[in-house]
């Protein structure tokens, strides 16, 4: 296949173990240390199947998320954390051989898992990439779109992980966020609390929608004027005051 990454599997990927805060771990990448650490608790890695396929697309999860951001054929979209690549087909299909999708994950086994299936779907449109806990390791001004359903509560430094996804959108580039308005160590994350994390680093909400299909809500955010330093990041709270800054 001409145009299909076969994956670049880096061995020794770091995993986000737990559902204590992370702070608690002691293990965070030299990367990271320069962002602080967030005041709540991260999800462990859940499955790589968030529901069944058959069940996702009896309700259009799929279809209406992809329509809500205006999805198009030509597009260039990042799929994080994408698992057996639920979403990756689908965006493929929809922004057609003129597009493109890349599809991102830690997990070596649901990228080697999500490869065959691309090959065998023959999706030359797509690419895989291994990202990291604290980095999605995008290329920067290559994006209309980044996704991020059903994950954002796993990412162990979330505000590295936001401050380096910033540069990768394009002019009038959007994220698109799909969760649960649960705690975040029960794969879920309050939409004001999420909204104030993106608010930190440098994003703006510019729609939130409740959507029963999705099992949760849907929220899309685009680059503000400038990305914050990492020395200026506050953390927000993760507690019932989800949209307040922590205490210094």
């Amino acid at each position: 296949m001409n145009r299909l990454s076969v994956l670049c599997l880096v061995l020794g990927l770091g995993l986000v173990t737990g559902c204590e805060r992370v702070g608690e771990q002691g293990d965070r990448p030299e990367t990271a240390l320069a962002f602080p650490l967030p005041d709540r608790p991260v999800s462990n890695l859940g499955a790589n199947r968030f529901s069944t396929e058959t069940a996702r697309d009896s309700v259009n999860e799929a279809q209406k998320v992809m329509d809500l951001a205006a999805i198009s054929e030509g597009m260039t979209v990042a799929d994080i954390g994408a698992g057996e690549g639920y979403y990756t087909v689908r965006l493929a299909e929809r922004v057609g051989e003129s597009g493109r999708v890349l599809a991102q994950d830690i997990d070596r086994n649901a990228l080697s898992a999500l490869g065959e299936r691309v090959s065998r779907e023959r999706l030359d449109n797509v690419s895989i990439k291994p990202g990291a806990p604290d980095d999605p390791r995008l290329p920067e001004n290559s994006f209309d779109r980044i996704f991020l359903v059903h994950m954002y509560h796993e990412v162990a430094e979330p505000y590295a992980f936001l401050w380096r996804l910033w540069p990768a959108l394009r002019e009038g580039g959007q994220v698109i966020v799909v969760d649960v308005d649960r705690p975040t160590d029960q794969h879920g994350i309050d939409p004001l609390l999420l909204s104030c994390e993106f608010r930190e680093v440098g994003f703006e909400l510019v729609q939130f929608r409740d959507e029963p299909e999705l099992a949760g809500y849907y929220a899309k955010f685009e680059r503000a004027a400038k990305r914050a330093a990492p020395a200026d990041i506050q953390p927000c709270r993760g507690s019932s005051n989800d949209t307040n800054r922590a205490a210094s």
